[in-house]
């Protein structure tokens, strides 16, 4: 039940937010490039699928799995989000048209080229920016680092949801 909600949360968040940047952790020495991608689409099994310039190279030359860092950030929302997690690149167009994408993101997708990528959410941080009171500067710092001795992740909530 836990996993589930964390799972829901995590879903909420990614729509409010939808924009990322995408880092191959890989130390593979031919691997996707960082880009900016768009989520289309976080399922209830816990992948996030998006898709991105599809490299020069031939996708059979690239590792099947990579870890992949997603960093969710959008001006004027008080929180950002980091997901770590394993990601594949989707090849087989089956598994395109069973990912159920509406008809504009179905239409706007182009095999030459662009790559359909799914990633398993191993890990997910969201962090709390919203701004503090206007107190003193000193209270402020005081506040947080009196929450941040007792609470050891000020600002901090990690989610687990493929436990």
């Amino acid at each position: 039940m836990a996993a589930h909600y964390q799972l829901n949360f995590i879903q909420d968040k990614i729509a409010q937010i939808q924009s990322a940047i995408c880092f191959n952790l890989s130390d593979s020495v031919l691997k996707l490039p960082t880009s900016v991608i768009t989520t289309l689409k976080v399922d209830d099994y816990g992948f996030v699928w998006f898709m991105m310039q599809k490299p020069k190279q031939c996708l059979k030359e690239f590792e099947d799995e990579f870890p992949v860092r997603l960093d969710y950030f959008k001006k004027g929302i008080n929180s950002f989000l980091q997901v770590s997690g394993k990601g594949c690149v989707v090849c087989d167009p089956e598994e395109l048209n069973t990912l159920g994408l509406s008809d504009d993101a179905f239409k706007s997708f182009n095999a030459q080229k662009d790559v359909l990528v799914k990633v398993k959410i191993l890990k997910a941080e969201c962090y709390d920016t919203t701004p503090t009171s206007s107190h003193s500067w000193f209270k402020n710092r005081l506040t947080a680092i009196t929450k941040w001795l007792h609470h050891n992740n000020y600002g901090r909530q990690i989610y687990y949801p493929a436990s």
